[in-house]
C-alpha cells in the first residue's frame, strides 16, 4: 500500500497536494501543510493563477540555444540584445548565479550557463555540463550570439574546490583556441557561493577579473 492509500486526517486530494508541495526544495511537512491550506482558503481565481503560472512555465520556458539560460524566446533577451558585447562571455554554474551577477549592472557582455560543475564524487563529469557547447561557441562564431567571435571568456565560478576544478578544465580546453580566459577577482571569499555574495562584492569581482594563466 502506497503512502497515498494510507487513511489520514485529510481528504485524499489534500494529502496529494501536501505531498506535492513537500517535493519542493526546502519545504518540510508543516510548511507543505500550510501551503496546502492556503490553497484551500484562497479564492478560486487566486489559486488557479498559481496553477496557470506553473503550467505556462513548463509549456513555454526552454533553455536558450546559445547560453543555456532559461528563456521564453530563442535566443534569450540577453543574447539578442545588440547593446551587449557578445565577444565577452561570462561562464556561470547555474542560472541563479547569472541573475545575481546581472543585478550588479557591471557586466555588459553575455553569459554561458554550465548547468552544473564537475563533481566526480557525485558522478558529474564534463559530459554532464555544457562545456562542449561553450567550446563550440568559441570555435564557431555562428554558434555565439549574433554571430560574434568570442574574444574573452570570464570564469565566474564559485571559489571552492569544485568550481576551481571546473575552471581549470575550461581553461585547458580553451587554451588551443587562443581566446583570453579570465576569472573573477578573489574578492569572493574562498569556499563561498556566488548566490550568497552581496552586489558590491560581485561588482568588484567583475571589475577586477584576472587573467587565467
Amino acid at each position: 500500500m502506497s503512502s497515498e492509500d494510507v487513511p489520514g486526517p485529510y481528504p485524499a486530494s489534500v494529502n496529494r497536494l501536501i505531498q506535492a508541495f513537500g517535493q519542493l526544495p526546502g519545504i518540510g511537512r508543516r510548511t507543505a501543510e500550510r501551503l496546502a491550506f492556503w490553497v484551500l482558503k484562497a479564492e478560486d481565481a487566486q489559486a488557479m493563477s498559481i496553477a496557470d503560472a506553473i503550467a505556462a512555465v513548463k509549456r513555454t520556458v526552454r533553455h536558450c540555444p546559445v547560453c543555456w539560460n532559461p528563456a521564453d524566446t530563442a535566443p534569450c533577451h540577453i543574447c539578442s540584445d545588440p547593446r551587449r558585447d557578445a565577444g565577452i562571455v561570462m561562464v556561470v554554474e547555474q542560472p541563479k548565479d547569472l541573475i545575481n551577477l546581472e543585478q550588479t549592472g557591471m557586466f555588459r557582455g553575455i553569459y554561458h550557463c554550465l548547468m552544473g560543475r564537475l563533481d566526480p564524487l557525485d558522478g558529474v563529469g564534463p559530459e554532464s555540463i555544457t562545456v562542449a557547447d561553450l567550446l563550440a561557441r568559441v570555435r564557431e562564431p555562428t554558434r555565439n550570439a549574433r554571430g560574434v567571435s568570442v574574444r574573452e571568456v570570464v570564469l565566474a565560478l564559485n571559489p571552492d574546490m569544485e568550481g576551481d576544478s571546473t575552471g581549470l578544465l575550461i581553461a585547458e580546453m580553451l587554451a588551443p583556441t587562443g581566446v583570453q580566459v579570465t576569472r573573477l577577482a578573489r574578492g569572493l571569499p574562498s569556499g563561498s557561493q556566488i548566490e550568497f555574495a552581496n552586489r558590491a562584492a560581485l561588482a568588484d569581482a567583475i571589475a577586477l577579473r584576472q587573467s587565467v594563466s
